[in-house]
């Protein structure tokens, strides 16, 4: 029998030393995701002298190069990218197996990372986090805001928040809001000014807010017309990655912006906006979802985090 290459007589076995252990790739791919030597030693709680000895070690066993090193910057080798796909998933499932294991404890445990959509996050999450995690008190959450459709496998993130229509293929999906009606809006001093649109054919000789994703595109503006859902084209006085931006410049006399209904909620009740061209609004979209790939082991944590969304949805 063998233990970590070495043999019961204390001598270490070098044909078993050729291969790399857990440890040494999860640096590996740790060092890969941070692009970086020190951060990765602050994230798993190394020291940096063995981080970057295990990275050297690991490529002199394998013999080629992981890791490109200058001044400025940390990235993959195509040796090294090649390794790191091959062995994520071992990793992921290395991982789960082991945090399997807080279903001995009273309460799940571990670091959550999602990914989420700006308008999922002020909706949806910002009033469950708080009871969220006092109810688990033992989970941490690490959330990186996103507008674009985000690959929550390469980006190693455990989870993500999407409307339903913006959802990657392949995933485990649950509700956790109803459909949110979409609406255009307008503050009244822009509207008295620049007088009201009362088809969508109107918007020509008005400025518009929109919104560019992290991809580069722009959200399209789309209305009802004949029973058919038709993207139109507006005149682009605005355009920023923030929504909330866009709601405040429309707030001050901007311009109309098309939006979630649910996010100028304020906005209408105050009076400071006022919706127009209800009669040519777009189907409601589908609402938020949380999306997960399938896995044979749920880790403990990310069970406790879906159910949680999904029995405190509105």
């Amino acid at each position: 029998m063998r233990e970590s290459g070495i043999g019961y007589s204390g001598k270490r076995n070098s044909a078993a030393m050729k291969l790399p252990d857990i440890v040494e790739v999860r640096t590996l791919a740790t060092v890969m995701e941070q692009k970086s030597f020190t951060k990765a030693a602050r994230h798993l709680g190394f020291s940096l002298t063995r981080v970057s000895g295990s990275v050297r070690e690991l490529e002199e066993r394998l013999g080629v190069r992981l890791i490109e090193r200058t001044t400025r910057s940390v990235e993959p080798t195509p040796a090294g990218e090649h390794l790191l796909n091959l062995m994520r998933p071992i990793l992921t499932e290395y991982e789960a197996a082991l945090e399997s294991t807080s279903v001995f404890r009273d309460k799940p445990a571990g670091l959550l990372r999602l990914t989420v959509a700006p308008s999922a996050a002020e909706l949806v999450l910002a009033r469950l986090l708080a009871p969220f995690l006092a109810a688990y008190p033992d989970i941490e959450l690490d959330i990186s805001v996103d507008n674009g459709v985000v690959d929550i496998v390469s980006g190693h993130f455990d989870a993500g928040i999407r409307l339903g229509n913006h959802l990657p293929q392949d995933m485990i999906s649950v509700r956790i809001s109803k459909r949110i009606p979409f609406v255009v809006v307008a503050a009244p001093g822009y509207l008295s000014l620049r007088g009201v649109p009362m088809t969508p054919r109107d918007l020509a000789k008005h400025a518009c807010l929109s919104v560019r994703l992290s991809s580069g595109a722009v959200m399209p503006w789309r209305f009802t017309v004949d029973g058919r859902t038709v993207e139109v084209q507006v005149n682009e006085r605005l355009t920023a990655t923030s929504i909330r931006v866009q709601i405040a410049a429309a707030v001050g006399g901007s311009g109309l912006f098309q939006i979630l209904q649910d996010m100028v909620a304020h906005e209408l009740a105050a009076g400071d906006l006022t919706t127009v061209l209800d009669d040519w609004a777009p189907p409601a979209c589908e609402g938020f979802f949380l999306y997960y790939t399938s896995r044979r082991q749920m880790r403990p944590a990310l069970r406790a985090f879906v159910d949680f969304m999904r029995d405190h949805r509105h």
